[in-house]
C-alpha cells in the first residue's frame, strides 16, 4: 500500500489529519511511566490497557522500535474552553471510535505485523470493568496508550506537519498504528 492511500484510508475512518512517519522519528522516553504512575489522570490501576497492566516500559519501546514505520493520526475536536471537561471526554470517545475504524479497516490490509496505539485509556466503556474487578468486556478492542508504551507525543509531532495544539478551544488526541511494509 502506498503512503499517499494509507493516509487517505486514515481520514476516511475520521482522522482529522495523518501522516507516515518512519521509526527514526518516534520519540520515545520511559519518563511517560512515571507521569502514569502519578495517576493525574485516575487510570492507574484502574483500567485494563493503562499501567501496570500494559506491560513493562522497557518492553513496550522496544516494541515500538520493533517497526519501521507508523501512521501518525490526530483526532481534533472543539470545546467550549480550557476547561469544558465534558466536552473533551467527547472528543476522547470520538478519537476512540476513529482508532476503532481504524483497526477495523486499515489492519487487514496489511500482511505483516501491526499494532495499534490509541490516546490514554480505551475509551470503549463508560467504566472500565477493572475498577470492579472483572475482566475487559471487549478484549479483541483493546487499544492500548501511546503515553503508556513511552511515545513521546510532543516531540513526535514536531517532525511531521501536524500540530500538538490546534488552536483556541480546541482538544487533540493521536494515534499511530505502527506497521511493516
Amino acid at each position: 500500500m502506498d503512503y499517499e492511500s494509507l493516509v487517505a484510508a486514515a481520514l476516511s475512518c475520521g482522522a482529522t489529519k495523518a501522516t507516515v512517519i518512519k521509526q527514526e522519528s518516534i520519540v520515545l522516553s520511559a519518563e511517560f511511566r512515571k507521569i502514569c504512575e502519578n495517576n493525574g489522570c485516575g487510570n492507574y490501576n484502574r483500567c485494563w490497557t493503562c499501567p501496570p497492566f500494559d506491560g513493562e516500559i522497557e518492553e513496550l519501546m522496544e516494541k515500538v522500535r520493533s517497526f519501521p514505520h507508523g501512521l501518525w493520526f490526530q483526532t481534533v475536536g472543539e470545546i467550549e474552553d480550557s476547561f469544558d471537561f465534558e466536552g473533551m471526554g467527547e472528543v476522547a470517545k470520538t478519537h476512540a471510535q476513529v482508532c476503532q475504524n481504524i483497526k477495523k479497516n486499515l489492519l487487514p490490509l496489511f500482511s505483516g505485523r501491526t499494532s495499534l496505539l490509541g490516546s490514554g485509556g480505551c475509551h470503549l466503556c463508560e467504566k472500565c470493568a477493572k475498577r470492579d474487578e472483572l475482566p475487559c468486556r471487549h478484549p479483541n478492542d483493546i487499544i492500548y496508550s501511546l503515553e503508556g508504551s513511552g511515545v513521546d507525543v510532543y516531540n513526535t509531532t514536531k517532525s511531521t506537519e501536524l500540530k500538538y495544539i490546534n488552536g483556541t478551544n480546541t482538544v487533540t488526541y493521536f494515534g499511530m498504528l505502527l506497521f511493516e511494509d
